[in-house]
């Protein structure tokens, strides 16, 4: 029986820790609730921890923070929360939850605040337990290692963990260093976690002790190792944005190896949640807010935006377009340059190709919508829908004044205000008759360049 089958078979929970104040943020908002491509961070954690196969969650948090409590719930419906009243140190946080680990396997203890950790980093320090080890430790080479805790090695066994600022000379020069996370024998923990002393000038009950404590009970320590930019944890604003830059980096290759084009990746930003169909184009500068789904065939061009919306095969954004949340379009659908686009349903080969905004609207397949088109939906007080029929030809420059009905095939004049049903096949006009009063206007010239004179003289 393989490592990896031994690892489906047992019992794990990961205890989260999410009771850090991030202070460094300068937020009102929870650290670990700040966003890395449209996903929060605790969200990445806890999406990376159900897809290696840990479905049992013991979030520790902070005093009121019901809202972090609330945002797990959404990726881990079933997760258990405990209060770190105060904050003693990492091993501390982690018994807040100890009515939660009796019966498990394997306990994998890890951090809100580092998002980039792979499923794949989480099996595999399963495997270690799996295999024998008490202990299996997180680690990284880092290529400026001051001010991590190193990782002392004898063969492929951990001997200790020693932090920066109690490490020798030699032990400094070491690169392989603590990434914080690790995978403890669950039949084990409560004992040894029982056991880590607080002897240091903070205080505090750290859980990188739990490999001495392990060791001194008989108990391998073993590492795992992972890139450096997997283990980046998020304490500021300006490690946030490198966390957004290596997961954007991700994305974009997922997607350009599953057959999507980017000319130019690195301005092209994605959600953690986009999903992109084969042979799309995308051009520079497209943002992709959360909840897209893009079909084949698909081109975005430059300077596009899209959020919350269903994209089918064939169709043609842009440049300049907006689509917004609810929306759904058919395929074949054209959305030009300076379209918005919001809670509408588009149907199949319909075109809205200039300056216009569409929104709370069905609009039937093929139908043509003028430049400058507005769905006026809003009245300060509700939204109301505009539904457009097939083949209909809406001139420019027109307003849907909603609720409102233009029926199949009708044709709507140009620059006309609509408010109306109007039939299937009928031509609407509402606008005022254009009056011409021939040479008006040399007369007024006339007029106001003497008025002009006669102040002039005056002055």
């Amino acid at each position: 029986m393989s490592a990896s089958t031994r690892t489906s078979d047992r019992r794990c929970l990961a205890v989260v820790l999410a009771a850090g104040e991030g202070t460094r943020m300068k937020s009102a908002l929870p650290k670990v609730l700040h966003k890395v491509a449209g996903r929060s961070m605790l969200g990445h954690v806890l999406s990376a921890l159900t897809q290696s196969g840990v479905m049992d969650i013991a979030l520790v948090v902070g005093p009121n923070r019901d809202d972090v409590v609330r945002e797990a719930q959404i990726y881990a419906p079933q997760c258990q929360s405990f209060v770190q009243s105060e904050r003693k140190g990492t091993a501390h946080a982690v018994l807040a939850a100890q009515q939660a680990l009796a019966g498990y396997d394997d306990v994998v203890v890890v951090f809100a605040d580092t998002p980039l950790i792979e499923p794949s980093t989480y099996t595999a320090l399963r495997e270690k337990i799996a295999q024998g080890a008490g202990v299996a430790v997180l680690g990284f080479d880092a290529k400026d290692p001051t001010g991590y805790g190193r990782l002392l090695m004898r063969g492929d066994e951990l001997t200790s963990i020693r932090e920066h600022k109690d490490a020798s000379t030699e032990e400094r020069s070491i690169t392989l260093c603590n990434a914080g996370l690790m995978a403890i024998n669950g039949k084990h923990i409560l004992n040894w976690l029982s056991a880590i002393g607080n002897n240091n000038a903070q205080g505090e009950y750290y859980l990188t002790d739990c490999v001495d404590v392990a060791r001194r009970n008989g108990a391998q320590a073993s590492v795992v190792r992972a890139p450096e930019s997997e283990v980046l944890g998020v304490n500021d604003r300006v490690q946030l944005a490198q966390a957004e830059t290596i997961c954007q980096q991700r994305l974009r290759n997922a997607h350009m190896r599953n057959g999507v084009t980017l000319i130019a990746p690195e301005t092209v930003f994605f959600a953690v949640d986009t999903k992109i169909g084969r042979d799309v184009l995308i051009e520079p500068n497209v943002f992709f807010g959360a909840g897209v789904v893009v079909g084949d065939n698909v081109t975005i061009h430059a300077s596009s935006h899209i959020e919350g919306a269903h994209i089918s095969n064939g169709c043609s954004l842009g440049p300049f377009a907006r689509v917004r949340p609810k929306s759904v379009l058919g395929p074949d659908v054209k959305i030009g340059n300076f379209v918005e686009v919001k809670a509408a349903q588009i149907d199949h080969a319909a075109k809205i190709s200039h300056l216009s905004y569409i929104g709370d609207a069905h609009i039937g397949s093929e139908a043509n919508i003028g430049a400058g088109t507005i769905t006026c939906n809003y009245d300060g007080f509700g939204k109301y829908q505009t539904n457009v029929g097939a083949h209909a030809f809406i001139g420019s420059n027109s307003c849907l004044v909603a609720p409102v009905t233009i029926g199949e095939g009708a044709y709507i004049g140009s620059g006309s205000v609509i408010t109306d049903e109007v039939a299937a096949d009928a031509l609407a006009l509402a606008r005022g008759r254009q009056v011409e009063k021939v040479g008006w206007a040399k007369s007024f010239r006339l007029k106001m360049q003497a008025v002009k004179a006669e102040r002039t003289a005056k002055s």
